[in-house]
């Protein structure tokens, strides 16, 4: 998962809603729900085309599934979602085969018909994942699953703890003006969703109920609410790196992170640690999702597979720093670095997902049936201006 301006177009669905507890999303059929997947993974077809981000595709577990596929992996890096989403035009354009798309891409894939449906069933590993991550809304619709759950991660709050001896609680404290020139956070239009979730707990009035849809009234409001934190920013941040190097100069002392972000710091020796507040988070997950068009099937069939087993997921997890879906590759985590699962959060219990809201692609509908939510475009025109 990278940050990365989404292309701008509007998708517009109607009669949308979530189901709680990851049960999928309810919505109007996306244009490939009716292509059915297949019931079995036959003969290997020799290659594998991927969009991905950079370090999923690593030699460390590509190098054994061509051995045992006899498909030979091409990947193609992406270094955003709106170039994902570029490359996946016309559903992969009869070259790519799949992509692993983060929740701010996934449904304008889907509604614009780029992926198409897959058998679950066939993913042996399938039944491991956490509950969440086995429908999430992002990438499972009306019950069909246009792809299938790798990695996450919540947007947690990263603080220094001489700076703040005591933990801080709310989010209250990366819009304080007593940080002024101390704080950063990530340069992401979906930075609006994280103003939306904690005015849903600190404005209640304003009658916010998923952060990724927003009337406009509710949006003005979180837009305005990082205007206000615009002159305490020290940077934006697009590169994890670009945030651990602000907390190691002692640039900052507190902002939006990743778990990652913690680990390297805390390495490092950093007086630094993380918590999620009591307004909860927003967070991020990955989906290998198969291109409409995609010329091997079987290939990316035996891929989702082969990446979804524990032992994969939990190299992926390790080398690229983020947390699997496999609730088994907790022990295999822990025998490759003792304490990742914990620090990774890879043993969180069910209850932990209720505090987070994962990111989702903003569309003009609403949950009530309505189309007077801020679509994603207008978010994108908004944290523009709020940069300045």
């Amino acid at each position: 998962m990278k940050f990365g301006a989404l292309a701008v177009a509007l998708v517009v669905v109607t009669a949308c809603g979530t189901t709680p507890g990851g049960g999928g999303s309810t919505q109007q059929q996306p244009p490939t729900a009716n292509i059915k997947p297949p019931d079995s993974i036959g003969a290997g077809e020799g290659q594998l085309n991927l969009i991905a981000w950079e370090g999923y595709v690593d030699d460390s577990w590509k190098k054994q599934f061509t051995q045992q596929t006899g498909c030979a992996v091409n990947a193609k890096y992406a270094g955003s979602s709106d170039e994902m989403v570029t490359l996946m035009k016309d559903g992969g354009g009869g070259q790519y085969d799949m992509v692993s798309a983060s929740g701010d891409a996934d449904l304008r894939l889907i509604y614009g018909g780029d992926v198409k449906p897959m058998n679950e069933k066939l993913i042996p590993d399938w039944n491991n994942f956490q509950t969440y991550f086995k429908n999430p809304p992002y990438n499972t619709i009306n019950g069909i699953h246009y792809g299938i759950s790798l990695q996450w991660g919540p947007n947690t709050l990263l603080y220094n703890t001489q700076k703040f001896p005591n933990k801080p609680t709310s989010w209250a404290v990366i819009y304080d003006p007593a940080s002024k020139g101390l704080i950063t956070v990530p340069d992401n239009p979906i930075q609006i969703a994280d103003a939306a979730l904690y005015l849903s707990k600190t404005k209640p009035d304003l009658k916010i109920t998923d952060p990724y849809e927003l009337k406009k009234n509710q949006f003005d409001a979180a837009v305005q609410l990082l205007k206000d934190q615009r002159p305490l920013i020290k940077k934006y941040w697009a590169l994890a790196s670009d945030e651990i190097s602000l907390f190691q100069n002692g640039d900052v002392v507190v902002g939006a992170a990743w778990p990652y972000q913690t680990i390297q710091l805390k390495a490092a020796k950093a007086p630094v640690d993380d918590t999620i507040p009591v307004e909860g988070a927003t967070g991020w997950g990955d989906t290998w999702m198969l291109a409409t068009k995609a010329p091997h099937p079987n290939c990316a069939y035996k891929w989702t597979a082969y990446v979804s087993t524990a032992k994969v997921q939990a190299l992926q997890a390790l080398f690229f720093g983020e947390t699997p879906v496999n609730t088994q590759a907790c022990a295999q985590m822990e025998a490759l670095q003792a304490g990742s699962c914990k620090q990774y959060h890879a043993d969180a219990p069910g209850s932990y997902f209720d505090q987070i809201k994962f990111w989702k692609t903003p569309i003009a509908a609403c949950g009530d049936g309505s189309n007077n939510c801020i679509p994603y475009d207008q978010w994108l025109a908004a944290w523009t201006t709020i940069k300045g």
